[in-house]
């Protein structure tokens, strides 16, 4: 076999393959083999039936198109390997030539990942925000818990801010009500904003059994993003009553006997949270800055199956799970479908651009995925999607995706090395350490997050592509 490699552009490539007769004998006579077991012909039996008759009854074009299905991948393969490509998605198989007992030739047009040029990036300096804990701070963090300890109690009165009123809804949408629009026992505390727009002004007032309709745009179900008139029933209507801030409270809310002690906790935990998003935040500001400085051309059509990914993924799964259809969706964040579509575009560009210069990090020095990272990266997987470490594991091992967490490892080490290698200053002008146990968490978690979005199908590669050889090639011979 010999073959070509014509670069078209910096991402894709053309592969010219020319082979001998000979070198398909095993495809032969595996198609002979196989077409053997699927016909008959009367006085032989099934499975011995002569080549020479097989070419007489069915055509020795029959035989030919399933040899070069057969050939075909593994061919493309071979040639792919000898050009020391690092293709992405599906060729474009082309058979320019096909001589019986003398010649295949075909073509292969596939894209591939570009070279990409890694900037010394160690002169990057960016600034997050100071990690300052204030007194207001402490307050309503200790407020919020105080919050959580709120008892209850029906009143005889009308409704009025802070209270918790149980109620009834109804909604209708040009006069009907909708099949999925009825909702009782609701319990909302007024002035949360937990529900839709316009309920706190039509309950307060209210006493229980009172009634009022409002106008309000639903959010979900059935009349998404639909104006609708909206009648609610009070049912009852109570006060909330909070706990006094002493140390009583510490000691009911806490593991602490002082409600000083319990300030300082929370006090040391906002510290801790502010670091942490100061790390995240220093993460996505340096990925930032090493992409604005590395050029990194992006295959046409890796782009569109990315965009066309993050559709499929955003309408029929998170919209879908909401009750919602694109056309709400759009309208809800009052966006047109032309802002919709660029600002998708300008995501998978940024996904792809990511994992490009990632995994070409990775590659530049040398960074591998130990046992012990891979398994707590799955760990922390298996946490946010709600699933037990054996079943995500035994998932992500079924679906063949081992090799995507340990992409997703390997970049958020490779993104890892470079924070550590630039300049990060917080809003004072003081140079931040993001070496300590809380930066160290934001790497093993945030990291990765901020690369997860490149790990679809701009992770394509070589799997797969044999069978996608084998179909294109049935096609061409069979035109």
């Amino acid at each position: 076999m010999k073959s070509a490699v014509e670069t078209l552009n910096p991402t894709r490539v053309r592969l010219t393959v020319e082979v001998p007769f000979e070198e398909l004998k095993d495809s032969l006579d595996a198609a002979y083999k196989k077409i053997n077991q699927q016909v008959s012909v009367p006085g032989f039996r099934k499975g011995k039936i002569p080549a020479r008759l097989i070419d007489q009854r069915f055509g020795r074009g029959a035989v030919l198109e399933e040899a070069v299905n057969d050939a075909l991948p593994k061919l493309y393969q071979s040639a792919v390997e000898e050009g020391e490509l690092n293709v992405l998605g599906q060729p474009e198989v082309d058979i320019t030539e096909l001589k019986d007992n003398e010649l295949l030739a075909f073509t292969a047009e596939v894209d591939v990942r570009p070279e990409i040029e890694i900037p010394d990036y160690s002169g990057i300096e960016v600034e997050v925000d100071a990690v300052d804990v204030s007194d207001e701070d402490v307050d309503k963090a200790v407020e919020q818990l105080r919050e959580r300890f709120a008892s209850t109690t029906v009143v005889e009165r009308a409704a009025a801010e802070g209270d918790v009123v149980k109620v009834d809804l109804e909604a209708r949408v040009d006069g009907e009500v909708l099949e999925d629009g009825v909702a009782n026992g609701v319990d909302y505390t007024i002035g949360s904003g937990e529900l839709l727009d316009g309920i706190d002004e039509a309950v307060t007032g209210l006493e229980a059994g009172g009634s009022a309709t409002f106008t309000s745009e639903l959010k979900g179900g059935s009349g998404a993003g639909k104006e609708a008139e909206v009648t609610v029933t009070v049912q009852s209507v109570s006060s909330r009553e909070l706990p006094e801030l002493d140390d009583e409270f510490a000691q009911l809310a806490s593991e602490f006997d002082t409600l000083e002690e319990l300030r300082e906790d929370s006090r040391k935990r906002l510290a801790d949270q502010k670091k942490y998003e100061q790390a995240t935040q220093a993460q996505e500001k340096v990925l930032d800055a090493l992409l604005e400085l590395t050029e990194v051309p992006i295959p046409e059509k890796l782009l569109a199956d990315e965009i066309e990914s993050r559709k499929h993924n955003l309408v029929n799964h998170q919209l879908a799970q909401l009750g919602l259809d694109l056309g709400s969706y759009l309208k809800m964040q009052d966006k047109s479908e032309e802002e919709f579509d660029a600002e998708l575009k300008e995501q998978a560009e940024k996904g792809i651009r990511t994992q490009f210069v990632l995994d070409e990090l990775v590659s530049k020095e040398k960074l591998n995925v130990s046992q012990e990272e891979l398994t707590e990266h799955l760990m922390r997987r298996a946490q946010s999607s709600g699933m037990s470490p054996d079943q995500f594991a035994q998932a992500v091992v079924e679906g063949g995706q081992v090799p995507v967490l340990v992409g997703e490892v390997a970049r958020g080490k490779a993104l890892a090395t470079v924070v550590e290698a630039v300049t990060v200053k917080d809003t004072n002008g003081e140079v931040v350490d993001l070496s300590d146990d809380e930066a160290d968490e934001a790497d093993a978690t945030d990291e990765t997050a901020a690369t997860e979005e490149a790990t679809g199908t701009a992770g394509a590669d070589a799997e797969g592509t044999g069978a996608d050889a084998e179909k294109a090639g049935a096609d061409k011979a069979e035109g």
